[in-house]
């Protein structure tokens, strides 16, 4: 089963926001638990963010 290119595009998107939400939220709850982000919020934040620009530049790159 194959799935359109533009819903395939909206899941990643959706996916990366919200890889980068939960990073935010972790990094925000350790910060006021134990004063330090630590590496795992932090790692959660760029990769949720590198994959929604690389999923934008994807599917920017499809549509021309």
């Amino acid at each position: 089963m194959k799935t359109d290119p533009a819903k395939r595009h909206t899941i990643q998107k959706s996916l990366s926001l919200l890889l980068t939400f939960i990073g935010i939220v972790l990094a925000t709850y350790m910060v006021i638990v134990e004063s330090e982000p630590g590496a795992l919020p932090l790692l959660l934040i760029v990769a949720g963010a590198g994959w929604f620009f690389i999923a934008r530049s994807n599917s920017r790159s499809q549509k021309t």
